[in-house]
């Protein structure tokens, strides 16, 4: 029987899966053809969509390259697909859907002539409205639900490569965390849930019983917060009772059908687009990115303890359609101001978010899996404009 809040308390949760889950398989390829192209030609437009399902791994979209030397890239995307493949643990033949033998079948075209007059104008690659997020509720800034559903990700990673303090561990894998809250603090670890892909050793009730333990022990507790970890918490470990069957064999993966987990976990609005194979003219990815880099700065400015900002663009057009600034009522000055200050410090034009934050490098595949957001290698976390922003709102 679930245990009743206090009042004025509420739950929140959010999910996360593994880079061995079949959507982050397709996420995975399609950025890792990204990055192939950009690292021989930068101002590659691509749109490079993916499926894999059982021995199958199908890449297609829209590729315009400018550079002699990307044609060799192109060449090599079935190489690419399987070294993915490969990286992320699929080996194994016995999981029916392994880096060696698998099909890889490719359909690449040139990008729409009218979609390149826009982006050659350097307008948006397309119309849309997009979101960034930030609060104090971490060190990263993020919402404690989806960092610490990472978290048990990364550590699922290492325990299974490492395949010591538990073995047989595959790559698909998933985590949800239920964290209760009074107001805007959160107060305590509610629920963890963790289904983890494994071999056949741990079928059956009794080895499920001690995967469980050994989840909770190696997984599960070393990443949970102490101040919040109470020893109360609700813990599901593999709920249907085992997980042997998974990967693209268990279900069919598609790039960009985990856009939650890829952004915030639910916290604050998403604007629907994805964001993995898009090169950074596709404002669905750029200027999330800088969107999530502007709230990130205006939160650790203290200007305001919570910051969702939306953007929103027409395809060709350069500048934003709109800025829109929501504190939750825990900004410091008016949001309006706010507003007047994003315009006065940040590049918001495509061209311009593009140099700001370094895009046109080959950075993407590491941003295919675990979060796009929360982690310090990106340059949209940096909070180098906290100062200057804190500074010009007199504070």
């Amino acid at each position: 029987m679930a245990r009743k809040l206090a009042k004025g308390r509420h739950l929140f949760t959010s999910e996360s899966v593994s880079m061995g889950h079949p959507d982050k398989v397709s996420d995975q390829i399609s950025d890792a053809v990204l990055d192939s192209l950009l690292e021989v030609d930068p101002m590659a437009r691509v749109a490079c969509e993916t499926l894999c399902t059982t021995g199958l791994v199908i890449i297609a979209g829209e590729v315009t390259v400018h550079n002699p030397k990307a044609a060799k890239a192109l060449q090599d995307v079935e190489d690419t697909a399987r070294q993915v493949i490969r990286e992320i643990g699929y080996t194994d033949p016995a999981a029916k859907f392994d880096a060696e033998s698998c099909a890889v079948i490719r359909t690449i075209h040139g990008q729409s002539d009218d979609i390149a007059m826009g982006v050659d104008r350097e307008g948006a690659g397309d119309q849309g409205m997009m979101f960034g997020f930030a609060c104090r509720e971490t060190p990263e800034l993020m919402p404690l639900p989806i960092m610490l559903s990472h978290k048990l990700m990364d550590r699922h990673v290492a325990v299974r490569r490492t395949n010591r303090a538990i073995k047989g561990l595959r790559p698909d894998a998933k985590s949800q965390v239920t964290v209760e809250y009074e107001g805007l603090k959160p107060v305590r670890i509610h629920t963890v849930v963790l289904s983890t892909q494994h071999d056949p050793h741990w079928n059956g009730n009794a080895r499920q019983a001690q995967l469980k333990k050994a989840v909770i022990k190696h997984i599960i507790e070393p990443t949970m917060p102490k101040r919040l970890w109470d020893g109360k918490a609700v813990i599901h470990v593999n709920p249907t009772g085992q997980f042997e069957i998974g990967g693209p064999h268990g279900d069919t993966g598609l790039t960009g059908r985990k856009i939650i987990v890829d952004t915030y976990g639910g916290r604050g609005r998403h604007g629907g687009g994805a964001f993995s194979g898009k090169d950074p003219t596709k404002v669905d990815r750029s200027a999330t990115y800088m969107a999530r880099y502007i709230a990130k700065n205006v939160v650790a400015a203290r200007i305001a303890d919570v910051c969702e900002v939306q953007l929103s663009y027409a395809i060709g057009v350069a500048e934003p359609t709109s800025i829109h600034v929501d504190c939750s009522g825990t900004e410091r000055i008016a949001t309006q101001q706010i507003s007047e200050l994003i315009r006065q410090h940040f590049a918001l034009t495509p061209k311009g978010i593009i140099k700001a934050l370094g895009l046109r490098q080959p950075i993407y595949r590491h941003t295919a899996y675990h979060g796009h957001f929360g982690r310090s290698r990106f340059r949209w976390e940096k909070t180098d404009v906290a100062t200057r922003l804190r500074r010009s709102a007199g504070l």
